[in-house]
């Protein structure tokens, strides 16, 4: 393996200072051009590696993006990243992913670790939202390290967000399913403790409580985004003395959860129940019976959240930009709830 080679190894090169050499690398104004010019093409030659780490301690940039998601196995989320990535990469930024797979103790260990990284910011969906992780939040601000939330967020003084109008979407799914005669209308929610969920939820009871359907607590199942937590869904819900004979979900799975334990039981969709998801997930439009969903722009989501980074970026912590961002959710019919005209 041949040896590293050092700035001293140029500066011998060139016989300049290692000072003059290190400036010229860095870009000082203080170095004439054709000084810099011939640092670099000799930097080059000898295949000059410069160290990043060194680099980040000196300057207090590292130019990466910490990013910290539930999961990366979803679409929503990977797109989401990519949204991000595309944004932050002509701006010289790389992203560093962390998951917490629904654990508050891998969130707060995320945190430290990619402080300890020197990460330039964060960007995140939150797994924890009581006061459990709150100490890491505050070592975040702290550090004057930028924070953004998209999609799950928890409320901190001074840290941005970019959600999508979950209320909205809940209603409008809902009202689909009233247009298409249904009167019985479940919800499988996800945990209420998260403000995406409970705003769903409420975008549901509203829809109902708008067009004079009463509200059926009976009718709600918080359940897990998973094909298995759909189908459990359903054989609790057709066990009611007055089943119902539609399903809003808060996810894509555990509406295709649904879906399936309804046909096998010969339950005919849409003509018997409807169903309908949120995310739009790729697969949702691409089932012989396709799946009714709200679209979250996730590719969207990620874009804006980069951009909220990068307007807080090098700034001060006198100076505190707080922005709440939120985007309209669109809804997709397909065949899962389009009863009428069939």
């Amino acid at each position: 393996m041949s040896e590293k080679i050092t700035i001293y190894d140029i500066a011998k090169k060139l016989n300049i200072t290692a000072a003059t050499v290190s400036r010229a690398l860095n870009n000082s104004p203080k170095i004439k051009d054709s000084t810099k010019k011939l640092v670099l093409e000799t930097a080059a030659s000898m295949n000059y590696k410069q160290n990043k780490l060194a680099l980040a301690l000196k300057s207090g940039r590292s130019n990466n993006i910490g990013v910290i998601v539930p999961r990366i196995d979803s679409n929503f989320f990977a797109s989401v990243i990519r949204g991000i990535e595309e944004e932050l990469y002509s701006h010289g930024y790389q992203v560093i992913i962390c998951q917490t797979h629904e654990n508050p103790k891998r969130e707060n260990e995320n945190l430290y670790t990619l402080i300890d990284a020197q990460v330039d910011g964060i960007l995140m969906s939150v797994t924890d939202v009581t006061s459990e992780n709150d100490g890491a939040f505050r070592n975040v601000l702290e550090k004057n390290v930028p924070l953004i939330f998209f999609d799950r967020s928890k409320h901190i003084d001074g840290v941005s967000s970019v959600t999508i109008n979950d209320f909205k979407g809940g209603y409008i799914a809902t009202k689909q399913l009233i247009s298409q005669g249904c009167k019985y209308i479940a919800h499988l929610s996800g945990d209420l403790s998260l403000e995406i969920f409970k705003n769903r939820f409420l975008g549901y009871k509203q829809a109902l409580l708008d067009n004079g359907i009463q509200f059926n607590e009976k009718y709600v199942i918080q359940s897990k985004s998973s094909v298995e937590a759909g189908k459990n869904a359903i054989n609790i819900l057709l066990e009611l003395e007055t089943p119902p004979d539609a399903i809003f979900s808060s996810s894509d799975f555990a509406a295709l959860g649904a879906i399936q334990e309804l046909r096998d039981r010969n339950i005919s969709i849409p003509q018997e129940f409807c169903v309908a998801g949120f995310s739009n997930e790729p697969f949702t439009k691409f089932m012989e019976l396709s799946i009714t969903s709200v679209d979250q722009s996730p590719l969207e989501m990620g874009r804006m959240s980069a951009r909220v980074f990068l307007e807080q970026a090098g700034k001060t912590d006198t100076i505190k930009i707080e922005k709440k961002v939120v985007l309209a959710p669109e809804l997709h019919i397909r065949k899962s709830t389009s009863r009428i005209n069939l």
